[in-house]
């Protein structure tokens, strides 16, 4: 009886790829024969490598996993480097020059901020005399009433006209390679603050959150004996390209135009307030574009930089805090919380311990950078809904973190009226308290109505506030503990 084996075509280009070559002299295939066992001698190690990570994983206690979810510039960044913090006070010592050239680009946003604002303000009032033509107001109220700019304004306008070129050396550091000057040229043609509130059409500097764009700000001593520096050791103070030069420069210009009784009433008219952006460091003028200036840990939490992907950070837990089959390794992750990004967050919904959802309820007055005809409150509060009826994280404990209190309470103290914008609010006092238990209220109730069986874990928090954040993420990963303990039946 014929064998039933199928023959190898003689043309097969697996056997053509696995044949030595044509004319192998005898050296020439002894160098193969060594290269191939060397090559099958480290793939045969990293195969028991994986297999023994693999073991040691099921013997070991489990990782405990924590997710940062929440719209986007709702906090979960800085939520992260407080982890970073809590867990390793010395975290961002080898990044200070990193960070600092990052809070030098936000200074500089900031101000061009206002600088655009200063033209369209001027085209509005001098048609004529302007190069920048005057738009029309697509509001349907009445025209907008500019106070006049002086001449001293425009030369203050005219003396910082250094900082255009500042903040594009820092955006092609930024940006990667290969898209840098199609991106930038699109970017800078924007008026700022279209800059500075992204969408689909207006792309935010952004970095990618496992590339190495912090290396590109530092002048890094190769070796590992600079590893333990402080990176401050690193920064090139006095070379005359550093951008901190410039900003010195204009330092008492930018100062004058930040106190300026006429810009505050242009930001008023605008409904502008660029202290409640992330990145705000206008108020910290004198010391941030100081010719020495290194960054805080402080200032690296308040410093604005948008990531794409996914950003990990691993810790272990000090030994004794934990029971003895909780893992002492834990990983924090935040994603990308633009709408466009949320798609990516259900594949990490299976295997997580607890997620932290951060809702800004200092945003009552504000809409989506994505879609402007939805209110960002609006929107976090579906957000949650979708969160505590999702049937794959009916296991998942949720923690909920009312954030931007500091800025609520600041608004509010202003006179600007939550029932404005919260029908439901109706005349309730507008005050803090008033207004943040309302808010509690209405995110409690969806929790009770889609999942009435889990308890309701919730914090007010200004995570920029390193103290507070630090005693409630404590308090939270204690709560992590306690649940996986009693999940495992070691008590209760």
């Amino acid at each position: 009886m014929p064998s039933k084996r199928q023959r190898v075509p003689e043309d097969d280009p697996l056997t053509r790829a696995c044949a030595p070559p044509p004319n192998e002299t005898p050296t020439e295939r002894e160098i193969r024969i060594c290269a191939e066992q060397e090559a099958k001698r480290i793939s045969d190690a990293i195969d028991e490598e994986i297999n023994r990570q693999r073991i040691a994983e099921r013997k070991g206690p489990k990782a405990v996993k924590i997710l940062l979810l929440g719209q986007s510039e709702s906090g979960k960044s800085t939520t992260l480097k407080n982890f970073q913090l809590m867990n390793s006070p010395k975290a961002f010592r080898t990044e200070r020059a990193s960070w600092r050239a990052v809070i030098q680009l936000n200074v500089v946003q900031s101000i061009h901020i206002i600088l655009e604002l200063m033209s369209k303000a001027h085209a509005h009032t001098h048609p004529s005399s302007s190069s920048i033509p005057s738009r029309p107001s697509t509001s349907s109220g009445s025209p907008k009433e500019y106070p006049p700019l002086t001449a001293e304004h425009l030369k203050l306008k005219m003396r910082l006209a250094p900082l255009m070129q500042v903040e594009e050396a820092l955006i092609r550091k930024l940006l990667p390679p290969g898209v840098g000057a199609h991106a930038l040229a699109g970017m800078m043609n924007l008026p700022y603050a279209e800059r500075m509130h992204a969408s689909p059409q207006r792309p935010e500097v952004s970095v990618n959150s496992a590339g190495s764009w912090k290396g590109a700000f530092s002048r890094l001593i190769n070796g590992t004996a600079r590893q333990s520096c402080e990176s401050s050791d690193m920064i090139d103070f006095e070379n005359p390209e550093d951008p901190g030069v410039v900003l010195a420069a204009c330092a008492d210009d930018m100062i004058r135009l930040w106190a300026d009784p006429t810009v505050k009433k242009l930001l008023e008219i605008e409904k502008m307030r660029p202290e409640e952006m992330a990145g705000f460091f206008l108020d910290a003028l004198d010391r941030v574009t100081a010719p020495r200036y290194v960054p805080t840990d402080d200032d690296i939490l308040r410093a604005r930089l948008k990531t794409l992907g996914v950003t990990e950070y691993r810790f272990n837990m000090r030994s004794g805090t934990l029971g003895s089959n909780i893992g002492h390794d834990w990983r924090v992750f935040d994603v990308g919380g633009q709408r466009s990004l949320r798609a990516a967050w259900v594949p990490f919904f299976d295997d997580m311990n607890a997620i932290i959802f951060l809702a800004p309820i200092s945003c009552f007055d504000q809409v989506l950078q994505e879609d402007p005809s939805v209110n960002r409150l609006a929107d976090s509060v579906l957000l949650w809904k979708t969160i505590v009826s999702n049937p794959l994280l009916k296991k998942t404990d949720l923690v909920l973190f009312l954030n931007k209190c500091d800025i609520l309470r600041a608004k509010l103290n202003s006179g600007i009226r939550l029932g404005d914008y919260i029908v439901s609010y109706g005349s309730r006092p507008n005050d803090f308290e008033c207004a943040s238990q309302y808010l509690r209220k209405k995110f409690a109730a969806l929790m009770k109505e889609h999942s009435p069986e889990r308890p309701f874990y919730c914090h007010f928090t200004s995570v920029t506030d390193t103290k507070s954040t630090t005693l409630i993420l404590q308090n939270v990963q204690d709560m992590i503990v306690r649940d996986n303990l009693k999940r495992s039946a070691l008590v209760g």
